[in-house]
């Protein structure tokens, strides 16, 4: 999974096709227990580009899109948001996978 590095990309990414964004941080302990099958996510849906941003090295990018919970997910379509994902829950596979069914083709 490509790893955020500023904000200027975060808005140039966000204008491809599928873009799926996990907000996370290294001290979340819900943000660990998803890793292990994050990248068979990926390989699932391998038509997404999927971004982690860092909660804390982006706290302003947080505010601007009402991420009060991790881990969170972002999708957008062209620059567009198109799905959320956000709360301060754990999540399961199930419930992630569930949440990119349900995004718009």
């Amino acid at each position: 999974m490509m790893e955020l590095q500023t904000v200027a990309q975060f808005d140039e990414l966000i204008k491809n096709d599928k873009v799926i964004i996990l907000f996370t941080a290294d001290w979340c302990p819900d943000c660990k227990v998803i890793e292990p099958f994050l990248s068979e996510i990926e390989d699932t849906f391998s038509t997404y580009t999927f971004i982690s941003v860092d909660r804390d090295k982006f706290i302003d990018l947080c505010q601007q899109y009402d991420i009060f919970g991790i881990p969170s997910f972002l999708a957008f379509h062209e620059g567009e948001e198109v799905g959320r994902f956000v709360s301060k829950d754990r999540k399961t596979k199930a419930e992630i996978v569930d949440f990119i069914e349900q995004l718009p083709q």
